[in-house]
């Protein structure tokens, strides 16, 4: 299957998963949809892909998916709420990086053929997990800030929504781009390759945020099977 039909099907199925586990279980659900997100995104963004031409990485759409998560908690239950999706992804991604090198400073029996690709895989992962804590933690606390920002500047209007989504979300993605991509790849890439995954990255994540606008007016009008939200 081209990677083409790939993309456009993974953007359907992880903006689709945000809503279904909103639907499903409330802001439980987007909480657990972001630590999901964040965990196989550190794996998935290892991966070198092309799509329509350009080199970029197999992360992309399920990273900027967290997004969406934050701007709906920021739009349904407030900044508070929306900053705790930040906190337990951090907190996980900590454990995660600890959980992966431990397994890794196991020594295999004469019986394991597992432990040479976990070592390429795992191997990566300091590396690629602290540059996506910090450029996770920037940009999305930015990308709270900002949802509000524009919400104060504008008011709680439904024809507006769009303005704070993309707004925040095309601004911290940006930041979170370039810090991410410096930390993780600078040295690991010829130059042009470098120059390559920072710009597609960041073009792919863009797509992705102005696809996600209507999942978003969406999500404003569900409420939650296990909860009763008042919907402005």
């Amino acid at each position: 299957m081209p990677n083409e039909i790939i993309f456009i099907l993974t953007v359907l199925i992880y903006l689709g998963s945000v809503l279904v586990l909103y639907k499903l279980f409330g802001k439980n659900g987007l909480y657990a949809f972001a630590i999901f997100g964040t965990l196989l995104g550190n794996i998935a963004v290892c991966k070198n892909i092309n799509i329509f031409g350009f080199g970029t990485t197999a992360g992309n759409v399920l990273y900027a998916s967290t997004f969406l998560v934050t701007d709906i908690l920021s739009e349904k239950y407030g900044k508070k709420e929306a900053s705790k999706a930040v906190a337990y992804s951090f907190s996980v991604m900590v454990l995660w990086m600890l959980g992966t090198q431990l397994m890794l400073w196991f020594t295999p029996n004469e019986n394991d053929f597992a432990n040479e690709s976990m070592k390429i895989v795992f191997g990566l992962v300091p590396r690629i997990t602290v540059a996506s804590l910090i450029g996770y933690v920037c940009s999305q606390n930015l990308d709270v800030f900002l949802y509000h920002y524009i919400w104060g500047k504008t008011g709680n209007t439904r024809a507006k929504l769009w303005m704070r989504n993309n707004g925040s979300t095309l601004t911290s993605q940006l930041i979170d781009t370039v810090l991410f991509t410096f930390i993780a790849f600078w040295g690991v890439y010829p130059i042009d390759v470098f120059l390559s995954i920072l710009i597609t990255t960041y073009l792919f994540k863009a797509v992705v945020a102005v696809l996600d606008t209507p999942f978003m007016y969406w999500a404003r009008k569900i409420t939650a099977l296990n909860e009763r939200v008042e919907i402005a």
